[in-house]
């Protein structure tokens, strides 16, 4: 597998990921992905954007039922 920016080589290892999202801040730091060895450039797999992206629903529900708390 070749890096789309700089044509690297990709190995497996670990990249962090960080999003801010209505007003909550979620910092992952190590998700395994494909990461580019000449630019750091990483690639997740389906299965962990699909973990993120599952986390990132229950954010959103949970900031929503503290909202109809106030």
């Amino acid at each position: 597998m070749k890096c789309i920016h700089c044509q690297g080589k990709m190995k497996r290892s670990f990249s962090p990921f960080h999003i801010n999202r209505k007003g909550c801040h979620l910092m992952l730091d190590n998700v395994p992905a494909w990461v580019c060895v000449q630019c750091g450039e990483a690639y997740f797999e389906e299965k962990e954007v699909d973990t993120v992206q599952d986390l990132i629903k229950l954010i959103d529900q949970k900031t929503e039922e503290l909202a109809m708390m106030a």
